[in-house]
């Protein structure tokens, strides 16, 4: 990296960047198991509060010399979110409020395999972890990505005040931003290829393009024109000088032109301007590291720990059982038996039994691993944006599992310590006691560092168990001491296990039951006991017990000292770079006439035209639902702030109909209940009560068949990334066609599937990791359909196939959702702020509003002129403005704030509307 950054005229190295500036990442990392507001606390309180107390002492002064008496509630508000290490805060409830959170604070998070809040909440909550602290300088990296574009626009709306009242600086990169939204900007930076292609005031940004040449046309956002103009495949239809032939005119002749243009040569003359370092108040760059003190830093840690404990108190739970019943079965293999001892031959079993014991403690400890990796993601975030140092947030870990490795270890003891008959003395059972609970700690910290070192799950589990194989061969039973090389006799030495065995043996074999004489003349030792350890070469010495609780006390120190060290250097493994797949000269042809081109085309096409055939026949269907309610079980959090009823309703009495030929957009604010009506119509909902009635093509809908004849491409593109794009798609074809299906035929359907979503040219790329390497989130995007496709279904559902891209990718991917249409197929999508121009290409629209309850169902129109009369007909509607995306106007009239202002319910409007009646009378050929 070359170059030179400064804030206020300071270079990195005089203050820290982390704590000056708050960089809001595109991925949503967060812990499931907590809350939306208790996420939101601790990242308030790990930040601190930065210069709000010298601000607040300074205005205090002020208003002191000026007489001015402060008005009592703003006073108490601005000592309250200036007091730092407060477990909750006001400025908490304060960004709740902002972001729209309140409705969803006292709800887990969620993650992968547990229920929470919805994708745009929870990248709502990403943008409110960094708002909570004291930052003044604020990158937001893709923060519209799961979001509404009226909810988009209204966090920008906030951004901006925020910016102008609190002169905090900000950047926010956005795709495919509405117009509305684009007009809240004050200054535009358009990157291509590296290059800045301008950078100034909006208000210029079209007269520059309009001095090289090009004019953003009519009913063209000016976002997604930006972002075409510069391309070389959709250039040429905004070229505006008719009287000139077109030439494409290339990122660096963009570049040099801003140089020459009025606002590139201000910029120019700015930055050779060196900024005054005087001019900077003191208190504008954060010279401490961390926001709190490191006491405070580690009670915070500590209480999250415990928090997260008990929100998986079942795996613990488990764990615990789990060893109980492994001991209660141990304890009846030696049920009504006596273990002699006395002898050699004795003794032996008592090695095997002692070795099956350490086993067990030994491998309960496990689950750690997996524990760590799960939480690495967010712990490498909140590192680098110095939320806590490492050692805060490895030593929560190790102390709070002290006391369950005492209860599983003495679980253990006293269900088979006499039940297996060992030495009887108490002295006895309480080392035996300390032994293992040394072991188990030992374990715990070593399956923390592996999993801190392997970073991945795969990794992880290699490692940690090739590290059991060789702690468990040098731990001196599976091979004696004597039996090892001697170039390998140090090993044995830095084995833990050894320490644990060698600990547990001495334990036994040193009691007074085992000092019977020797008569082996072949070993020097006085008693069988010693005859037992010196045989496998074990110490005989009765303080080397001791000196073993030490080294596996000592073990369990480096061990967690080792994790603290692998926290604070390693990174995650891979690359932050994705590889860019070239996609072939055909395909550049094919898409050369331009995005607008294909969206028109998109958007030209009826639902009557010509569909396409394919080698695989399929039976078209239509899906209807009446009254369809759902509800899930009252959560625990919300019961909690006095939110009475045992159940939560997520759906009131939605009813539609989705019909072959006809692309749906399924449209409403995030946690309107969009992904949850296409979870219930495909039969995803495992939990929950569903009622109404739900009908394919007039006969109830069974799901064991409806699974058979539908697909479902989730948010999410989960592919297996070391295969390529066809072998992904054959598998999923063997694997989901009917078994009567010939082998020639199949692999003939894969290849028309890849043509139909334009995945020919990429037939032998390698899938990869995403932002890693391996195909794009577009590509990726295409995958998910192909993949849904060679199943053949006859009814499709994607949940937001658009979110996450550019214009120009958005439009690729909804040419290939439109190609699934014509085929035949029934195809509902999620959508959030679409461009015009993607809204349009749109058949029918089913709008629904939070709480579940639809508010529009039909045609949209040309234009969308059918929406927009609808809604323009409801009295105190205001007028959509020239220009405006229908899209965004459609949820901005329809907010809960606009129904109070106009004292009605548009979901009651729609029920007693025309179109309600329309609606039933095209659902009831289609239901039984």
């Amino acid at each position: 990296m070359s170059g030179k950054i400064t804030y206020c005229g300071h270079e990195f190295r005089e203050f820290v960047p982390q704590k000056t500036c708050a960089y809001i990442s595109q991925h949503d990392l967060h812990f499931g198991e907590m809350t939306v507001r208790e996420t939101l606390d601790f990242s308030g309180r790990c930040l601190g509060v930065g210069t709000r107390y010298q601000l607040l002492t300074e205005l205090s002064r002020r208003e002191r010399e000026a007489g001015i008496k402060p008005d009592p509630e703003i006073d108490a508000f601005m000592k309250s979110i200036a007091i730092s290490g407060q477990e909750t805060s006001l400025v908490t409830d304060y960004v709740l409020k902002i972001l729209g959170l309140d409705i969803c604070a006292d709800i887990l998070v969620g993650d992968v395999m547990r229920r929470g809040v919805s994708g745009g909440q929870k990248k709502r909550l990403t943008t409110g972890e960094m708002l909570v602290g004291p930052a003044t300088a604020l990158f937001m990296d893709e923060i519209s990505t799961g979001l509404d574009s009226s909810t988009t626009f209204q966090i920008c709306k906030f951004m901006r005040q925020l910016v102008h009242i609190s002169d905090v600086t900000m950047i926010i990169s956005l795709l495919q931003p509405a117009p509305e939204t684009f007009e809240l900007f004050d200054d535009i930076i358009l990157l291509s290829e590296g290059h800045i292609v301008y950078q100034g005031p909006r208000e210029n940004v079209l007269e520059f393009f309009e001095y090289m040449g090009f004019q953003c046309p009519e009913r063209k956002g000016v976002a997604d024109f930006l972002q075409e103009v510069t391309s070389k495949k959709d250039q040429e239809q905004y070229w505006n000088r008719r009287d000139q032939p077109y030439s494409y005119v290339s990122v660096d002749d963009f570049s040099s032109g801003f140089k020459s243009f009025h606002t590139g040569q201000e910029l120019a003359s700015e930055i050779r301007t060196p900024y005054d370092k005087s001019k900077t108040h003191p208190a504008a760059l954060v010279t401490q590291k961390y926001g709190i003190s490191n006491w405070e830093l580690f009670k915070a840690c500590l209480d999250r720990e415990w928090l997260l404990m008990k929100r998986n108190s079942f795996v613990y739970v488990f764990k615990t059982v789990q060893i109980t019943i492994m001991s209660l079965i141990t304890m009846t293999v030696y049920l009504r038996t006596e273990m002699h001892v006395g002898t050699v031959q004795d003794g032996q079993k008592f090695y095997g039994a002692l070795f099956f014991s350490l086993i067990n403690v030994m491998f309960n400890g496990m689950a750690e691993l997996a524990f760590t990796v799960m939480r690495l993601p967010v712990f490498y975030k909140q590192r680098d944006f110095l939320f806590y140092p490492p050692w805060a947030f490895a030593l929560p870990a190790w102390l709070l599992k002290i006391p369950l490795s005492l209860i599983e270890s003495g679980i253990w003891i006293v269900l088979t310590y006499y039940t297996v008959g060992f030495a009887p003395a108490a002295s006895r059972f309480f080392r035996q006691l300390l032994a293992y609970f040394c072991v188990n700690q030992m374990a715990l910290s070593l399956f923390r560092f592996l999993g801190a070192v392997g970073r991945t799950e795969v990794v992880s589990n290699s490692v940690g168990t090739f590290t059991l194989l060789i702690v468990f061969t040098l731990g001196g039973f599976i091979i004696a001491k004597d039996d090892i090389p001697p170039w390998m006799t140090w090993a044995y030495y830095i084995s833990p296990m050894m320490y644990g065995q060698t600990a547990i043996v001495m334990n036994e074999f040193l009691d007074e039951r085992w000092g019977a004489p020797n008569t082996d003349t072949r070993i020097d030792a006085k008693t069988v006991g010693e005859v037992l350890l010196k045989s496998r070469g074990f110490f005989t010495e009765p303080y080397w017990f001791w000196i073993c609780i030490v080294a596996l006390l000592g073990f369990s120190l480096l061990f967690n000292l080792f994790y603290i060290i692998a926290l604070m250097y390693l990174n995650p493994l891979g690359d932050s770079k994705a590889t860019v797949v070239e996609e072939g000269k055909d395909k550049q042809k094919r898409n050369s006439r331009g995005t607008e081109d294909s969206l028109v085309e998109l958007s030209n096409r009826s639902s009557n035209g010509p569909k396409r055939g394919m080698v695989l026949p399929f039976q078209p269907l239509s899906l209807a639902f009446q009254s369809v309610n759902y509800y899930v079980d009252m959560p625990a959090e919300m019961k909690a702030q006095g939110i009475e009823g045992d159940r939560l309703q997520l759906l009131r009495d939605v009813g539609g109909a989705f019909r072959p030929g006809i692309l749906t957009a399924l449209v409403g604010v995030s946690g309107a209940g969009k992904t949850t009506l296409m979870d219930v119509l495909a039969g995803r909902k495992t939990g929950g009560y569903v009622e109404g009635s739900i009908s394919i093509s007039g006969y109830t809908k069974n799901q064991s068949t409806f699974a058979r004849v539908s697909g479902y491409c989730e948010q999410n593109d989960i592919h297996s990334p070391h295969v390529t794009v066809y072998e992904s798609l054959i598998y999923s074809a063997w694997l989901r066609l009917s078994a009567d299906i010939d082998t020639k035929t199949r692999e003939m359907f894969v290849e028309e599937v890849m043509e139909l979503v334009e995945l020919k040219p990429l037939r032998n790329s390698i899938v990869g990791l995403p932002g890693v390497d391996g195909l794009s989130t577009e590509q990726r995007k295409r995958l998910t359909i192909a993949v849904e496709l060679v199943a053949n279904p006859s009814i499709i559902f994607m949940d937001e196939p658009t979110s996450g891209l550019d214009a120009r990718a958005a439009a690729i991917v909804m040419r290939t959702v439109r190609n699934t249409v014509d085929t035949g197929r029934t195809v509902v999508c999620t959508i959030h702020q679409p461009s015009i121009d993607i809204f349009e290409s749109f058949d029918e629209l089913l709008l629904m509003k939070r709480g579940g309850q639809v508010i529009y169902a039909g045609s949209l129109g040309h234009h969308s002129q059918k929406l927009v009369e609808y809604f323009e007909a409801v009295e105190g509607v205001p007028k959509i403005k020239d220009g405006y995306n229908p899209a965004t106007w459609m949820l901005d009239v329809t907010t809960p704030s606009m129904e109070s202002q106009l004292s009605l319910d548009f979901a009651q409007l729609f029920a007693n509307s025309s179109l309600y009646r329309l609606n039933l009378s095209l659902t009831f050929p289609v239901s039984p």
